[in-house]
């Protein structure tokens, strides 16, 4: 994967070996390979980089991986290869011959993972405990005449000291959760996260692994939880404002740097906030974007949003008003709306608006609106809309999501780390 950080060099010396329970790289000939990774217990949106050693000189081995999702599936991912002239297979570098996936991809045994029954285009992989704990994935290499090695990693949501508040309508006057980094933290730039169409609060996940990384953030319910509206219908501006108040007030927060992250639909709400709240929200990062105010869902004839008690219009997204940096992010193959055209357009309007704060359209390829948000977990390209009950083609191939979303996150994160370009 072209955007993959290599540091092998740098992490040898914190390499934990797995294997014969022997010191060292060194096996005997007929012994197990040994499994060498540079961190036991990691942030779930955290590359691990794996080595496979101790093997003969061309040998073949299988490499897998396995874990449990939160009904107690089981999910695996499974890639061959042959070691090089040093007994060695550096998954980073090394292109599998046979697998669930066929690129040199150090985490395609991660986001690759597919479900014992049904089809893995249908499902994605919801680990156990989501959010309130680890989850555990085993590592396995296999070569002939050799016994199996294992080695289970532990994966993280919440870094130390992270913290993790439910907010409810009544006394909050907003649903969501709050993650907060450890206290003590110094002031970062915040995010308030929200989703499209299918309603709850998806991207609590993802405002998680930001709170871990030191940014403040709060993923809001703007409908399809209790005492919210029951769908996309006549939610009003106001609601967004105040969760944005909320996130700004938190002690850790750099409340001259405060972003929008909308999914979908969620763009527009995060879009018309950063220009109709310049002063409250700094910027929008926005995946598989509208640059439109769109109706409501499901019913088409109602309207979205609203200001002020009055509809929000259907039609562009006026952005003369933005105060911060703007980050659209879409899918080449997005197949349930224009994305890419809208990401473009959105620059547009702001290169027309002469915006002097950084903006930019990532378009990425062989992605469809799965395109983000964290990378690493195993996610299929036709679910089932939660809302309608239908199967919704998102377009896009598995490996093209993986890759689009390593590289929107990091872009996310590093725009995160100088908001001001």
């Amino acid at each position: 994967m072209g955007g993959r950080i290599r540091r092998w060099a740098d992490a040898t010396a914190a390499l934990a070996l797995v294997g014969a329970g022997t010191a060292g790289c060194s096996t005997a000939p007929d012994g197990p390979a040994v499994i060498e990774v540079d961190a036991a217990t990691s942030l779930t949106d955290q590359a691990v980089h794996v080595r496979i050693t101790g093997l003969r000189s061309g040998q073949e081995v299988t490499v897998g991986s396995q874990a449990e999702d939160q009904q107690g599936k089981r999910w695996s991912g499974r890639a061959v290869f042959r070691a090089d002239a040093r007994g060695t297979v550096a998954l980073d570098d090394a292109v599998p011959s046979s697998g669930s996936y066929r690129v040199a991809d150090g985490m395609g045994l991660f986001w690759s993972m597919a479900p014992a029954d049904g089809d893995p285009e249908h499902a994605s992989f919801y680990p156990p405990g989501m959010l309130r704990q680890s989850y555990p994935v085993t590592l396995t290499a296999t070569a002939d005449g050799r016994p199996a090695a294992s080695r289970t990693l532990t994966r993280r949501w919440l870094g130390d000291g992270v913290t993790d508040r439910k907010l409810t309508p009544a006394p909050d006057g907003v649903a969501g959760d709050l993650f907060l980094p450890a206290p003590g933290t110094p002031r970062h730039p915040a995010v308030l996260l929200f989703g499209g169409s299918e309603g709850g609060n998806g991207l609590a996940p993802a405002a998680a692994l930001l709170a871990s990384h030191g940014y403040p953030a709060l993923a809001l319910s703007y409908f399809g939880r209790p005492g919210l509206p029951s769908a996309l219908k006549d939610v009003p501006l106001e609601y967004f404002a105040t969760a944005a108040r909320l996130l700004a007030a938190q002690p850790g927060t750099d409340p001259d740097h405060l972003l929008a992250l909308g999914y979908s639909r969620g763009s527009e709400a995060a879009l018309l906030l950063a220009d109709d709240y310049p002063e409250l929200v700094h910027g929008a990062v926005v995946y598989s974007p509208s640059a439109q105010v769109n109706s409501g869902f499901p019913d088409r004839l109602s309207t979205a949003w609203t200001k002020d008690g009055r509809a929000v219009g259907s039609g562009p997204i006026p952005l003369d008003h933005v105060s911060g940096p703007v980050l659209a992010v879409a899918g080449a193959d997005d197949r349930l709306w224009p994305s890419p055209l809208w990401a473009r357009q959105i620059v547009q309007e702001l290169d027309a608006a002469h915006d002097p704060h950084p903006h930019r359209a990532l378009v990425l390829p062989d992605a469809g609106h799965g395109v983000g948000t964290f990378p690493y977990l195993a996610a299929g390209t036709r679910p089932t809309h939660p809302v309608t009950g239908q199967e919704t083609d998102f377009g896009g191939t598995r490996p093209g999501n993986a890759a689009a979303q390593e590289q929107g996150w990091s872009e996310l994160l590093a725009l995160l780390a100088h908001p001001a370009g």
